[in-house]
């Protein structure tokens, strides 16, 4: 499902809410990650069970493993886990490095 992904794709994983820690955090269950992950959600009010989707870019790719940061921590799933959101586009310039000869 993730093949083709690159540095700085955005990609989005599909965790399942383990329950509320405190008023502004849940802790969240991710696939293939194997260690549970607090994420800040204090406008909505989400129940055990729940699945919410977490965004973040790809900052290295193996063969069977995508790192992905999510804001601050860093997660290394399995690249089944991940679905491509957008890919990176490298900035294209308006003017060109080199002066123009006088």
């Amino acid at each position: 499902m993730a093949s083709g992904l690159n540095i700085g794709d955005e990609v989005a994983i599909d965790a399942t809410v383990i329950r509320r820690v405190t008023d502004d955090r849940i802790s969240v269950s991710i696939p293939t990650y194997g260690f549970p992950h607090s994420v800040r959600d204090s406008t909505t009010k989400v129940f055990k069970g729940q699945t919410m989707e977490l965004i973040g870019s790809v900052t290295r790719v193996e063969k069977d493993a995508v790192t992905v940061s999510l804001g601050g921590p860093i997660v290394t799933v399995s690249p089944d886990v991940v679905r491509l959101v957008a890919a990176y586009k490298l900035p294209t310039r308006k003017t060109p490095l080199v002066d123009k000869p006088t």
